[in-house]
């Protein structure tokens, strides 16, 4: 019996590059089945809400869910949405596996860090549980805490103290713990010292943001929300209206959210050969995107990774 996936594709560039997500998976042979959903501004313009009930539903039900970027009027609704998807479905950690490829115009060729931070605030226990779970599942051998001096800011005292006590529990990696700014200068001078980084409110998502921009930038990073029972997998760059429909955009970020969700589902081999083909195709320099140095468009992109599966 196939997995049923939940599928919203997005606004602006998102139907164009999730699409290429969707034909790679589905010529890897991965069998799944798809719900389709609408979130955001397609979504207000046909129901009336940027989060209908209908999607929530079909989130809910499959508990697997591959998402574009959303466009929204202002940071506030944007702001709303989010909160309502980590209370409903108990988002308690958002991940970014950043991984370099070589022949981009990226700063470094060999990046491979994982920076996981909060969803508004929850358990702290839970998140900072997560990160060493995945550690250790990954083989990764440190998680680093990132935090700020201010004790008083945002539960950073629970924070390290949590993370100390959780430590205590995974003997076999190495654990640290780092000042915020010190943390960036040491991600710009000698990022390969890190493997996992984990931060909870501002610190969080500036080591998020900052990870990326290691590597070219929000359009080679993918993203997922890690809940009790649901999962979404999303591109974490924005929806690039003035690109809608030119067969420009780089599908690189929702191609690796794909990845991600292979290798959640267990499909690890799956997950490999797609990974192997989209290196293959970006090292190739060979039918990418302007952003990667080409001159080719989404479909042409999607394609050469296609023909090296």
């Amino acid at each position: 019996m196939s997995q049923t996936i939940t599928v919203i594709k997005g606004d602006g560039v998102g139907p164009d590059i999730v699409n290429s997500a969707l034909q790679i998976l589905d010529k890897a042979g991965c069998d799944f089945s798809y719900d389709f959903a609408e979130a955001g501004q397609c979504s207000l313009q046909s129901q009336g809400a940027f989060l209908p009930d209908e999607t929530m539903a079909l989130i809910a039900k499959n508990k697997v869910t591959l998402k574009g970027p959303l466009t929204f009027p202002d940071k506030q609704t944007q702001h709303e949405v989010n909160v309502l998807l980590n209370r409903r479905f108990e988002f308690y950690a958002k991940l970014r596996a950043v991984m370099s490829f070589k022949s981009t115009k990226a700063r470094y060729d060999d990046i491979d860090i994982i920076a996981i931070r909060d969803c508004e605030m929850k358990s702290i226990e839970q998140l900072v549980t997560f990160a060493y779970e995945l550690a250790r599942q990954e083989g990764r051998k440190t998680v680093t805490a990132v935090h700020t001096n201010d004790m008083e800011k945002l539960n950073q005292s629970e924070f390290i103290d949590i993370t100390k006590q959780v430590a205590n529990l995974y003997p076999d990696i190495e654990s640290n713990e780092i000042q915020i700014s010190h943390c960036c200068m040491q991600l710009v001078l000698n990022p390969n010292q890190f493997d996992v980084l984990v931060g909870v409110g501002q610190e969080g998502e500036i080591i998020s943001d900052l990870c990326s921009g290691l590597v070219g930038g929000l359009g080679m990073v993918p993203g997922a929300s890690v809940g009790k029972d649901n999962v979404i997998f999303e591109a974490v760059h924005g929806s690039a209206p003035s690109l809608a429909g030119k067969n420009l955009a780089n599908p690189t970020s929702v191609i690796l959210a794909s990845i991600q969700m292979l290798e959640y589902l267990n499909m690890g081999e799956k997950a490999r050969q797609i990974r192997k083909a989209l290196q293959e195709t970006i090292e190739s320099g060979e039918n990418t995107t302007r952003d990667l140095g080409g001159q080719q468009g989404t479909s042409d992109f999607t394609e050469a990774v296609i023909k090296r599966l």
